[in-house]
């Protein structure tokens, strides 16, 4: 199977990048019509491990690594999808799209697809396209791969029909490919830190009421990494869902005493008071003690970290993120041995300020803030040490911040 380039190793200029894709979508499709070329980035979450989908603020930051998108026309109503990455190819007719997602590479897409042709969207007769999938960032990996590949389509696809939905479409018809089709109960983190990312800039997104803002991070003084533990997570979604399922019940065990205080039942853990939480939290089953006592922790971890940025405290921040990594492992267990070991060698480095598992976790990457000038310190450490207890040399990555998903002309 065909597999994406190591994000390690930056790659050339991102317009020259999607030149070479567009040039390997011809010798897929064969020719034919001009191709458009489009990027969505990936993201790394600094703060908020699992608070969106308990309504909580979340810090995500896009990275300078994504999916790729070529696209062009079709004269009549068939879609062909095609991936760098896998060898099986995708057909259909735009009046007679699967009801039911597949279980296949596709579904991601085709869920987005399936909204944008949505009964009651303005937006006429489609007509049919071709379109090849790639990329510079590792599927599985908690970069949010799936959340770049549905908000970059829906946006090709917007700006390729001409229909204008704009970013808050974009996410949107993201959020509910993966809820809806796809059946991944994920909260709305990953879509708004990619269709609302901005170069050089943490994204402070509060999923209660699904405001935000951007909140400047000196890139003059920090850089953030990404490394790889090489423990694919093709089977986590089954454990994410279960920890949904978990908040919830928690949620519905603390209804009663929140409701006699806000005069209303909560809709998230986060609503529920901290005089309850406090109270009431020891008295749960143990498992949903654990999970409800991670999203009240992280909650406090999340609000002190914001303040610690605004105030040029970097090291505050970055020891907020090591908390929460410790939160993740012992009491929302979703961590493994290799993210620990990634963890515990990264803050081993003089300069490197916190690190903690990036994305739904049970394997995947850490993130890791640092101060520039360590990141040679860092690689060597890093790899040593993961190689010593592994057998195996984790693939390390720095990575700047990306503006945005766009299309790439030129």
């Amino acid at each position: 199977m065909p597999t994406a380039p190591p994000f390690d190793r930056p790659g050339p200029e991102l317009a020259q990048e999607l030149a070479r894709h567009a040039e390997r979508a011809t010798g897929v499709f064969g020719p034919g019509g001009a191709w458009r070329r489009f990027f969505a980035p990936g993201r790394a979450n600094l703060m908020g491990a699992h608070l969106d989908y308990n309504g909580g603020p979340v810090m995500p930051t896009t990275v300078d690594r994504g999916t790729f998108f070529a696209i062009r026309l079709r004269p009549d109503r068939r879609v062909r999808f095609a991936s760098q990455l896998e060898s099986e190819q995708a057909d259909f007719d735009l009046s007679n799209l699967p009801a039911q997602s597949t279980g296949r590479w596709f579904d991601y897409p085709l869920g987005a697809l399936r909204e944008f042709c949505s009964p009651g969207r303005a937006t006429g007769e489609l007509t049919g396209f071709e379109v090849l999938f790639g990329g510079n960032l590792p599927i599985g990996a908690g970069l949010s791969s799936s959340a770049s590949i549905c908000v970059g389509f829906a946006m090709a696809l917007d700006i390729v029909m001409g229909v204008g939905r704009g970013p808050a479409g974009w996410v949107a018809d993201a959020l509910a490919a993966e809820r809806g089709f796809v059946g991944v109960q994920c909260g709305i983190m990953d879509p708004y830190s990619i269709g609302h990312g901005r170069g050089g800039q943490l994204l402070w997104l509060d999923c209660l009421d699904r405001s935000f803002e951007h909140v400047p991070l000196d890139a003059k003084r920090v850089v953030v990494a990404v490394a790889d533990s090489g423990v694919r997570r093709e089977l986590a979604s089954g454990a994410f869902n279960e920890r949904v399922a978990q908040c919830e019940a928690a949620r519905r065990c603390l209804a009663g005493p929140a409701s006699d205080l806000l005069g209303r039942e909560p809709r998230f853990l986060r609503e529920v008071p901290a005089e309850v939480a406090e109270a009431e939290v020891p008295r749960l089953e143990p498992v949903l003690a654990r999970r409800a006592r991670h999203v009240f922790s992280e909650l406090d971890r999340t609000l002190a970290a914001r303040q610690a940025l605004l105030a040029g405290d970097l090291a505050g921040f970055g020891g907020h993120m090591t908390q929460a990594h410790s939160s993740l492992r012992l009491d929302f267990e979703v961590s493994t041995p290799e993210l620990d070991l990634l963890v515990k060698a990264a803050t081993e480095v003089p300069g490197v300020l916190g690190s903690r598992l990036t994305g739904a976790g049970f394997g995947g990457c850490t993130v890791i803030l640092l101060e520039r000038g360590a990141e040679g310190d860092l690689t060597r450490h890093l790899q040593q040490e993961y190689r010593r207890a592994t057998g195996r040399e984790p693939a390390l990555g720095f990575f700047a911040g990306d503006a945005g998903p766009r299309e790439i002309e030129g």
